[in-house]
């Protein structure tokens, strides 16, 4: 075997050119804790808190949590109006290139076909294997595929108190079991139930990308970590199969793919790094009355990402039948449409010297994009391959685009530059260049919504 269940055998790891390459993929947080439709994916932990609101919306509109607990909400997610093929039409229109499912949320659900539980979809609620569906479905349809785990999280999610149907030890397959302290370690049971339900995914599924959410990240499950990521790597490396896994802590560094929930970076990376979003700014699976960020908010931080080596995985949620919001559609297809004219900017291309420029900033970390300004018309981001360097206005420039890192002797020279184009409008745009920067004559008309892509010809 190549790899062994050490950090340092781990990074013999390289990033497939593929997944450098795809810049959009698409995950779905889909459960039970649709049924409710609210507050969100956390619906199962914070109905037993009676310090949330969850606790009493569940109890005025569903009952006490002894008499209708969250497992009673597995019988009424049932998927009967769900099409994977739609889906994954869907998907490859907004221009997505790998797509796959929420394995298994913090709720114990499992979303696939688990030997470990009779808590799965194949058992219970949809009663088919969603997994094992939208594998086929998505890569009938071109894209790789997608699995995310965020078991490791279940074994301290639940609250239990006398008053809760978690203190059945009949449902411990779902809630696992009460700790001591809310400090205590997880115990050594549930870590092996969840490296084998893992390691059973993978050899199942053959994802393409692994995603791992928080749990894993305690010292506790250190030596699980590595074994199953050498297994992971070692059963692609004998498929002739190029992954990648997916980290929010930094433990494997070198090792595999940097992720960010909900946030980005300021700047590039030398390494690839990869952000997770939801299309709604309120929840990652389906509630009411949800509230979506704008198709402009979503082009403009798959461009920022791609600026700076990063990919953007986007999700939302669907309704408990499988359907998909109608909001949700309208975002996907005006993403996929703004693709379908100027992605050769966006997919295959590497970052430039310098990601952009322009007044709006930027800050690293997880659940910074809350804090993210709108993008203006002052603001560009550079995106490259050979022979060719791309700049995308995140705004109309209005008559003429002065671009200041494209002055004289600042980064490309006169002499270099061939043509100047825009994405989507026939013929060359004149321009000048000179110590203030690079000036272009816009066309009279725009050619899309949102952003727009000046192509120099080199």
């Amino acid at each position: 075997m190549k790899y062994e269940a050490n950090i340092e055998s781990l990074r013999q790891y390289t990033i497939p050119e593929w997944y450098k390459d795809a810049k959009l993929g698409i995950y779905t947080h889909w459960g039970p804790y649709a049924v409710p439709a609210f507050g969100g994916e956390w619906y199962p932990r914070n109905m037993y808190n009676r310090k949330d609101p969850t606790f009493e919306h569940h109890r005025k509109t569903w009952g006490r949590q002894k008499d209708f607990g969250y497992k009673d909400f597995v019988p009424m997610f049932t998927a009967d109006k769900w099409d994977p093929e739609y889906w994954a039409d869907l998907f490859k229109r907004a221009g997505a290139q790998f797509a796959g499912p929420v394995l298994e949320h913090h709720d114990g659900f499992a979303m696939y076909d688990c030997s470990f539980t009779e808590w799965n979809c194949v058992k219970m609620g949809p009663k088919r294997d969603v997994t094992a569906e939208q594998k086929k479905a998505f890569e009938a349809a071109g894209m790789k595929f997608i699995i995310t785990s965020h078991r490791a999280q279940n074994a301290r999610h639940f609250k239990f108190e006398n008053d809760f149907d978690t203190m059945d030890p009949a449902n411990k397959g779902i809630y696992w079991k009460p700790y001591e302290k809310d400090d205590d370690p997880v115990d050594e049971e549930f870590i092996k139930d969840w490296f084998g339900r893992t390691k059973e995914a993978i050899d199942k599924y053959q994802p393409d990308v692994l995603w791992f959410d928080f749990g894993w990240h305690r010292k506790e499950f250190a030596p699980y970590r590595l074994e199953l990521i050498a297994h992971y790597y070692n059963q692609a490396e004998a498929r002739g199969q190029e992954v990648a896994v997916n980290y929010k802590d930094h433990f494997f560094d070198g090792a595999a793919v940097f992720n960010i929930e909900r946030g980005k970076l300021a700047g590039i990376r030398d390494d690839l790094w990869q952000t997770d979003t939801s299309v709604s700014s309120r929840s990652w699976g389906y509630i009411e009355n949800d509230k979506f960020k704008s198709a402009a908010r979503l082009i403009h931080d798959l461009i920022d990402n791609t600026s700076k080596n990063g990919v953007m995985l986007m999700n939302f949620g669907p309704r408990p039948d499988g359907t998909i919001p109608l909001e949700v559609e309208g975002l996907l297809l005006a993403q996929g449409k703004w693709l379908e004219l100027n992605g050769e900017a966006i997919y295959d291309t590497r970052p430039w010297e310098r990601f952009g420029e322009g007044p709006t900033n930027v800050k690293s970390g997880h659940f910074g994009e809350k804090d993210d300004e709108p993008f203006t018309n002052k603001d560009y981001r550079f995106t490259t391959k050979p022979g060719v360097l791309y700049a995308i206005a995140m705004g109309w420039p209005g008559k003429r685009a002065t671009i200041a890192s494209l002055a004289c002797g600042a980064g490309i020279n006169r002499d270099q530059i061939k043509k100047i184009e825009m994405l989507g409008i026939d013929g060359e745009l004149p321009w000048e260049q000179d110590s203030a920067g690079l000036h272009v004559t816009m066309p009279h008309k725009r050619p899309c919504d949102h952003a727009y892509v000046l192509k120099l010809t080199l």
